[in-house]
């Protein structure tokens, strides 16, 4: 019966993606078969700690925070959660040894987002951004690389690239919604309230570095990896050429999304590249 838990465990992990992230689904699902439950219950733990600090008004942030956590830490000493989410993750991270120092940097930037409006430095806001988006990569690239540590740290800047470029495309996305929901701003040295074409470009500067970094472990990924990573990398360069092209002043009116139809455009040109070995 502990199987059927596990299972039942996995599947709300998998609900919770699909349910949030329409974009990052359609990726998970172009995944090889044997990965794809660990990358959704890695999202599942991801997307609650994140909802409980953005999204969760009016309850106890921080206390609730603090029982995800200690949930957590209980599992990985038992092997077990009541919480299938957590359930679903700790069982992940035996299983493909995820390092609990990622996990911990993972816990302790979610944390900042209880206490941190602005960040004042580059240092801040890069330490912010490993803990929020780099370990992320790096816990799913243990996945890809299924135990291979040689494979792994080969790859483990370009992941790390990777995250840092999908973190800062949302932040400028997102940038009226942080600002004027959750008070935060997430640019060192831009005031928000005046958020010109010289502080997009600068911006949007050293994301493309980061992408152009990125993609040079993506073409070096295993095959059940990478037409997944590589759709993922297609929306969000495509999202920020989008961004490119609006006003900064739309910028801090509205979210700037890519549309259905042009996902699927993007997925499909992205299989052919994949088939004709083009990536």
């Amino acid at each position: 019966m502990k199987h059927l838990y596990d299972s039942i465990s996995s599947e709300s992990s998998k609900i919770i993606t699909k349910k949030y992230s329409t974009s990052f689904s359609i990726a998970v699902n172009l995944l090889s078969s044997n990965i794809r439950e660990a990358i959704y219950n890695i999202y599942g733990f991801v997307r609650v700690a994140d909802e409980i600090v953005d999204s969760f008004e009016e309850y106890p942030k921080e206390e609730l925070l603090d029982r995800f956590e200690e949930e957590y830490r209980y599992s990985l000493k038992v092997g077990i959660s009541t919480n299938p989410v957590i359930n679903a993750f700790q069982g992940t991270v035996s299983k493909y040894n995820i390092d609990h120092a990622l996990v911990d940097s993972f816990l302790k930037s979610m944390r900042t987002d209880l206490e941190k409006q602005n960040y004042d430095n580059q240092e801040e806001i890069d330490n912010y951004i490993y803990g929020s988006a780099d370990v992320v990569g790096l816990m799913c690239l243990k996945v890809f690389v299924q135990g291979d540590d040689e494979k792994y740290n080969n790859l483990k800047e370009p992941a790390m690239k990777l995250g840092s470029a999908f973190q800062k495309v949302n932040f400028l996305r997102d940038l009226n919604e942080d600002f004027e929901n959750l008070n935060r701003s997430y640019f060192p040295n831009i005031n928000p309230n005046n958020f010109t074409e010289e502080d997009k470009s600068k911006v949007l500067l050293e994301i493309n570095n980061d992408f152009e970094e990125a993609y040079k472990g993506i073409v070096k990924l295993p095959k059940e990896a990478k037409l997944a990573v590589y759709v993922a990398y297609k929306y969000y360069f495509n999202l920020l050429h989008k961004i490119e092209r609006t006003p900064s002043k739309t910028l801090k009116e509205k979210r700037i999304r890519v549309s259905n139809p042009k996902k699927m455009a993007l997925l499909v040109v992205s299989f052919f590249n994949f088939k004709l070995n083009l990536v």
